[in-house]
């Protein structure tokens, strides 16, 4: 998917952590040029003007902190269907989100940040703090052995082209033959795209301690990441809400690391090629 010269779209809910979405969207609106689009979901329509208003407020505070001017949109409905609506509307290439993390009832329930991502087909940055110098130069890409859509990896290229990022690979540990050839041939593919594309990497085996989502995150801190790229469960069901899916901990990481969550495409998947795994 193609992600350049597309809108950045801002999930915006009157937080500072909206703001810290903000900040992102506008450093890398800096570089590529996207338009940021700022988005809140109303309860009620009679709601509407008055909160366009306020977020108009925002998008202006926007213009003269970090000279961009971000387009406003105020829509009733939910954020779980409605956001995703609104990207396909104005064709976003990427959405900007911040997430409090998993807290209170949401260790029970689930993230909602994870239920929202998993509505829409377009990338999701989610954020937890404001960012810093980095221009995410260090990502870290865990590869696991599920298949995936291998165009996934256009992420990272995307990535790559406007920070000239490095990735840094990490493998699980595993013993099962089966699975270290689903892990090998991912790993092979992974090589062949980024090479292709003239991205710096280098591949690491985590050390089988832990679950391979807490040693990422270990790893990720190790090398001063400045994003992690996950992938979100296919086909996810109220089971994976409820217990957690692996990538629920990856979001919510305590370290508060950005990360970038592809879903993977409905339908047959070729090539190979998986951005996370459990």
């Amino acid at each position: 998917m193609e992600i350049a010269k597309k809108p950045l779209m801002v999930p915006w809910d009157f937080t500072d952590i909206a703001g810290y979405a903000l900040e992102y969207a506008a450093k890398i609106s800096r570089i590529d040029g996207n338009p940021v689009y700022l988005v809140h979901i109303a309860k009620k329509k009679n709601e509407i003007k008055k909160l366009k208003g306020e977020l108009e407020s925002y998008a202006e505070d926007a213009y003269n902190k970090f000279n961009i001017r971000p387009n406003v949109i105020v829509r009733e409905g939910t954020i779980f269907s409605t956001l995703g609506d609104i990207s396909d509307e104005i064709d976003a290439g990427m959405v900007i989100m911040g997430t409090h993390g998993i807290k209170g009832m949401q260790k029970l329930t689930g993230s909602w940040a994870l239920k929202v991502i998993v509505s829409s087909k377009v990338p999701f940055v989610v954020v937890q703090a404001s960012p810093d110098d980095s221009n995410f130069e260090d990502i870290v890409f865990p590869v696991d052995f599920k298949r995936e859509d291998k165009e996934k990896i256009n992420g990272i290229i995307y990535l790559h082209k406007y920070f000239d990022s490095k990735i840094h690979i990490i493998k699980p540990r595993k013993n099962d033959k089966r699975l270290l050839a689903g892990i090998n041939n991912n790993i092979a593919f992974a090589r062949k795209m980024l090479k292709q594309k003239g991205v710096h990497y280098d591949i690491v085996e985590a050390p089988g301690k832990k679950s391979f989502a807490k040693e990422t995150i270990d790893y990720a801190k190790q090398v001063n990441a400045s994003l992690i790229l996950a992938m979100s469960t296919k086909n996810i069901g109220l089971t994976d809400y409820v217990f957690g899916a692996v990538e629920q901990y990856i979001i919510a990481n305590s370290a508060k690391i950005p990360v970038m969550c592809l879903n993977p495409r409905k339908g047959k998947v070729s090539g190979g090629f998986a951005a996370m795994g459990g």
